[in-house]
């Protein structure tokens, strides 16, 4: 089985990309929702946030976003105790998962690839590219948010530079590059490296 780490800066397009690759066959984990989803339901997640935070990070059986994100962006720190958390979990969750796909190649979206070091548990990693403006419109136009607000939480992620140098693949999402084509050239050199 090859795994694909699939990733990009807000706006890009990582989602869409990850619905094509499902569309052509390949399932995609993804790993933004099903770490909410454990952050909830898995005991170990519960008990290291309650350990952090005290038990008021839950109220009746659901997450205190608030109280979470206040912790979580106060420093780089807190950010790494809530992460040594949740993360060893995901990890754990998506190799699971891996296990019952059956298909030869899977995919693993993550907005934090590589901050996360979810690009450990792949074999190769696929950034989708926009260009900047296009990315801030639309994500703009997909939160409702002004274009600070949009223009701070990118300045907050990875640079895209490092992002494209770090990947094996890059699929560019500009609106005018058509993007089954792309993803079916990197497909059929993935299943090549694999029979090789």
């Amino acid at each position: 089985m090859i795994r694909i780490g699939i990733t990009g800066g807000i706006g890009s397009g990582k989602t869409y990309v990850s619905h094509l690759l499902q569309s052509l066959g390949v399932p995609v984990y993804d790993s933004d929702s099903r770490a909410k989803q454990l952050t909830v339901a898995d005991a170990g997640i519960r008990q290291g946030l309650m350990a952090l935070l005290g038990e008021q990070v839950y109220r009746h059986s659901k997450l205190n976003k608030d109280l979470l994100a206040s912790y979580l962006f106060a420093s780089r720190e807190n950010a790494d105790r809530v992460n040594a958390v949740i993360h060893p979990v995901v990890f754990r969750d998506f190799d699971r998962w891996c296990e019952q796909a059956g298909t030869e190649l899977v995919g693993l979206e993550s907005a934090i690839l590589f901050e996360s070091g979810f690009d450990r548990h792949t074999d190769y990693v696929c950034v989708v590219s926009a260009p900047l403006e296009l990315r801030i419109q639309r994500t703009m136009e997909r939160d409702g948010r002004d274009r600070a607000a949009v223009e701070a939480r990118i300045q907050a992620q990875m640079d895209e530079r490092e992002r494209e140098e770090r990947a094996d693949y890059v699929i560019v999402n500009d609106g005018i590059c058509p993007l089954l084509p792309q993803l079916e050239k990197m497909l059929q050199a993935l299943k090549a490296r694999k029979n090789a």
